[in-house]
């Protein structure tokens, strides 16, 4: 994976989207806990491809921006109790969610995937996890799918997706399941990932798992959501998206 210089990316934001006469500030939820997206580097700056992208569209739009770094668990409350504007979180569109908030269009799209130990001969299906156990982040699409699909098999449910890493090196969890971009740049491809592999197909049945990750707004602020769905478009346009992809993955993530 190639990494972006997020760390100073981070700390030239104020010069980068400092305010104009007439911008309005905006506080956007983040995770923290999900890398390449978004992690806590070693200086305690928040850094990754969703704060990358958050700064690019505040920029778009002329905002100032205020980074709110909130746990999973709270990050849609934190929006309704407006502790923070908007959330830009690789949170999925989903129906269920979009009972809650509303969203931007997506600005990326990647399938689920599970992972075990190299040669461990499971499969992604009842019979093939049968006895064993999956980890994955609680509150999640991938919950949903497992809680809808494969309701017998057995769950271990974590705050944070480092959590998740951290059972299954320990060997407290079978397998897990989870962003197959996310596990792929942020698990497989460091030194913990070592003799771990995916096994099964692609998920993206739109019932779980939604048409792609949205920026989240509240139900009404429609003049907010079209503006950073204008955002997305005009750094696609620009080549700024392309920018800060490449910088993180080898392919496009924004999907078909």
């Amino acid at each position: 994976m190639k990494r972006l210089l997020a760390a100073a990316t981070f700390a030239a934001f104020a010069a980068f989207a400092a305010p104009t006469a007439d911008a309005a500030d905006l506080n956007i939820c983040v995770e923290g806990a999900y890398p390449p997206f978004s992690e806590m580097n070693s200086a305690g700056d928040v850094v990754g491809f969703d704060i990358d992208i958050a700064n690019a569209l505040c920029g778009q739009m002329g905002k100032s921006c205020e980074l709110v770094v909130s746990d999973w668990d709270g990050i849609i409350p934190a929006l309704l109790e407006r502790k923070c504007d908007a959330i830009i979180a690789s949170m999925s569109i989903t129906e269920e969610r979009k009972q809650r908030i509303d969203f931007s269009t997506k600005y990326y799209n990647s399938p689920g995937r599970f992972i075990a130990k190299e040669g461990a001969g499971l499969t992604d299906d009842a019979a093939g996890l049968a006895g064993k156990v999956v980890g994955l982040q609680r509150g999640t699409i991938f919950q949903d799918y497992m809680d809808g699909e494969l309701p017998d098999v057995e769950l271990k449910l974590y705050g944070t997706q480092d959590e998740v890493y951290l059972d299954l090196t320990a060997g407290r969890v079978d397998a897990i399941f989870a962003d197959s971009i996310a596990m792929s740049d942020g698990f497989l491809k460091t030194d913990a990932g070592k003799g771990y592999a995916f096994f099964g197909r692609d998920y993206s049945e739109v019932k779980y798992f939604g048409d792609g990750a949205g920026i989240g707004v509240r139900q009404g602020e429609e003049d907010l959501r079209d503006a950073f769905s204008a955002a997305i478009k005009a750094i696609r346009d620009s080549g700024e998206y392309k920018t800060i992809n490449d910088a993180y993955f080898e392919v496009d993530i924004f999907g078909g």
